[in-house]
């Protein structure tokens, strides 16, 4: 994953009233913690901040009164009717270390015909490095039938992560396709024409 280059400013105003401000301003206000240092308060520019963080676990870099951080989103609180974002938490990490991120699990492929599938988790925690984490672990479930389990143990990780997840995880369950439902299409399309020969 790139890292995403922003002017950040620092910020000592707080509140609601300000934030508010900010917005209208086109920034975001945002905090930064971690490594036991005091939070930063800060204000990101809307756009190119919205942007960055439409990837789960995005790295960005920040420029603060020209001194360099690398911080990894880690929340982003949105307004639930205009979905703008209203606050970010951004934790500070370090070149080569090691993070816990929950990375999303994406299904490859199409099951065998007459089977059907059920994506029992669609995240999954991992440890890697904070300036190479993968956007998404793929998993493919081509042409795979009743019975055959995807776990987590079974999860093909980036080099480098470590699975954080119970091995056993079910991910993916494979069964075989119901024929009920249509079934019921048929039996009612039958019902339909009866009635309409009355």
């Amino acid at each position: 994953m790139s890292e995403q280059k922003l002017a950040a400013e620092v910020r000592t105003e707080f509140g609601k009233g300000y934030a508010r401000r900010a917005r209208m301003n086109n920034q975001i206000p945002a905090v930064i913690y971690g490594h036991g240092a005091e939070p930063i308060h800060i204000t990101l520019p809307a756009k190119a901040t919205t942007l960055a963080v439409r990837t789960a676990n995005a790295l960005l870099s920040l420029d603060i009164n020209g001194e360099g951080h690398l911080a990894l989103v880690k929340d982003v609180q949105r307004d639930p009717i205009k979905q703008i974002i209203e606050h970010i938490d951004l934790l500070t990490v370090r070149q080569g270390e090691k993070v816990t991120v929950d990375i999303p699990v994406h299904l490859v492929g199409e099951v065998a015909p007459g089977n059907a599938y059920n994506q029992e988790l669609t995240v999954i925690s991992l440890e890697a490095e904070a300036t190479h984490l993968p956007t998404a672990v793929e998993v493919s479930i081509e042409g795979r039938t009743a019975g055959q389990h995807i776990h987590a143990s079974d999860l093909v990780l980036p080099k480098g992560a470590v699975l954080l997840a119970d091995a056993d995880a079910l991910v993916v369950n494979i069964s075989e396709a119901t024929e009920s439902a249509e079934e019921g299409t048929e039996e009612s399309a039958e019902g339909a024409s009866a009635a309409a020969a009355e």
